[in-house]
């Protein structure tokens, strides 16, 4: 399954946001390790500009999200209680959108189930 989040970058903290997201990049054997927990299979994020300030696109594809926000809640991860702490410092309210299309080949939609 996939999961699209949109967030407001808080004023002055996308420079800040940049470099934890291409931490994350350089740290990305800690970020495969915590994707065995929380079922996730691949992360993207992007910054996009708007009108309205910076907004933080966050796309990801999961086995299980309600599994994976309940490990990454209980994480004893390091990067993951730094990426909590960066994620309250730097991002807003989350922006409210559901698909509009929304089609996966049958085989895989349940496989890891």
């Amino acid at each position: 399954m996939l999961r699209v989040i949109l967030r407001q970058v808080k004023p002055g903290r996308e420079a800040r946001l940049r470099a934890w997201l291409a931490e994350l990049s350089a740290r990305a054997d800690e970020v495969r390790a915590t994707f065995v927990d929380e079922t996730v299979r691949h992360e993207q994020a992007f910054i996009l500009q708007t009108v309205d300030g910076p907004v933080l696109l966050y796309v990801m594809e999961a086995a299980d999200f309600d599994r994976g926000r309940e490990a990454f809640a209980q994480s004893k991860h390091a990067i993951d209680e730094e990426h909590r702490q960066v994620m309250r410092e730097c991002l807003g309210d989350r922006l409210e959108n559901q698909p509009l299309y929304d089609v996966a080949r049958n085989d895989l939609r349940n496989a890891d189930s």
